[in-house]
């Protein structure tokens, strides 16, 4: 392969690794264009998972055999099966050596550093039918991360020397590709998660509800919204300073991520400052209640706090029509407000008995005036309850 060609490769591999958006797309893309650019019929790419002392298989590209999936879920190997993994790292790259790439066959070891550790490779080959591979190590932020393989079948020629050391060029590429679209999961994730619970944020929140509403609207799936409000919290951070204030959310943040894992799919969310919220879609209505309620039972038990005040909207209720998230998300407002009005234990649910009154009258909950800012703050979300 002229250098031309190979050059004209390694620009292919650094376009297609930058238009890459997710994880899944930049290995699919390392995979592939490694594979195209040395000429072989099979490449994957694996990552190295220390605690778990395993090489797993990311993706496997080109032409796969029964038992490899292109994107296996459980293809993971010992990494004492390859040892070579970790003496690369050890005693050739940190000690000042280059993270080179080698090549093995399918006829057994010919000599050289690794020619006591391919085993398990010859075997694989053997097994699945192929001649050769290259394997070369990639390194991420200055660390073994995982490695980039390259086979060709039985009769193709074997790999030599120059094409070892074109795929280290190829894994540095790729390399780069994949720290590139780590940043951007990186970024992803900040801009859609709440710094304090690492819950989502009212951003997430906006643009599930959205999809979620249209959904509905497509083909019925009921869509639910629990919204709570953490009572309390102004009483702790005035008397035990906002550090502890912070520890009580975090805490309730934690009890919402239970309960919303109780619901398939829900997307547990912190609006901002004390109010927090459950989205979900596809279980029934019946069941959302009843997370909601053991929602207020576990909050009730914390010992900062009082409580928190829980509203439910459901289109799986009568609620008349669900047009837009702006209604569904007002009638779960609403609903809250009214249980921070009536102090109420359990979680007031619009289209229920006792869910579009103004205020709730428990039995056991004398009913209070509002604090005052409640109103006012209820204001900057919607049109307040009647009332």
């Amino acid at each position: 392969m002229g250098e031309d060609v190979r050059l004209r490769a390694v620009v292919e591999l650094a376009q297609a690794m930058a238009a890459a958006q997710t994880p899944r797309e930049s290995w699919q893309a390392a995979a592939l264009g490694a594979c195209r650019a040395l000429s072989g019929s099979f490449a994957a790419l694996s990552v190295w998972e220390r605690d778990l002392g395993q090489l797993r298989v990311l993706v496997n590209a080109g032409e796969r055999t029964e038992d490899e999936e292109e994107f296996p879920e459980r293809e993971a190997y010992p990494v004492h099966q390859f040892p070579e993994i970790t003496e690369f790292l050890h005693e050739r790259w940190a000690g000042g050596g280059e993270p080179n790439a080698w090549v093995e066959t399918a006829e057994g070891p010919s000599g050289g550093h690794w020619a006591g550790y391919c085993h398990q490779r010859v075997s694989a080959l053997r097994r699945r039918g192929r001649g050769c591979c290259v394997v070369a190590p990639i390194v991420l932020h200055g660390r073994a991360w995982g490695e980039l393989y390259v086979a060709r079948p039985v009769g193709a020629p074997v790999f030599g020397r120059s094409d070892a050391d074109f795929a280290t060029v190829l894994a540095a590429v790729a390399a780069a590709g994949i720290a590139q679209t780590e940043r951007l999961e990186e970024v992803r994730r900040l801009a859609f998660t709440d710094a304090l619970t690492g819950l989502a944020n009212r951003r997430a929140v906006d643009l599930r509800l959205d999809e979620a509403v249209e959904r509905h609207r497509l083909d019925g799936a009921v869509v639910s919204l629990v919204v709570c409000d953490v009572n309390g919290l102004k009483r702790v951070n005035d008397t035990r300073g906002h550090a502890i204030g912070d520890r009580l959310l975090e805490r309730f943040g934690s009890i919402l991520s239970l309960c919303g894992a109780m619901l398939p799919g829900t997307l547990a969310a912190r609006l901002g400052g004390d109010e927090f919220c459950l989205l979900s879609v596809g279980p029934a209505a019946d069941d959302v209640v009843r997370v909601a309620d053991e929602l207020c039972l576990r909050a009730a038990e914390l010992e900062l706090g009082d409580g928190v005040a829980c509203g439910v909207a459901s289109t799986g209720d009568p609620i008349g029509p669900v047009h837009s998230a702006r209604r569904l998300f007002r009638l779960a407002d609403a609903a809250q407000y009214r249980a921070k009005a009536a102090r109420a234990q359990k979680p007031v649910v619009a289209g229920r008995e006792g869910g579009d009154d103004p205020v709730v009258r428990l039995a056991d909950s004398p009913p209070r005036v509002a604090e005052p800012g409640e109103r006012r703050r209820f204001r900057g979300r919607g049109t307040p309850p009647p009332g």
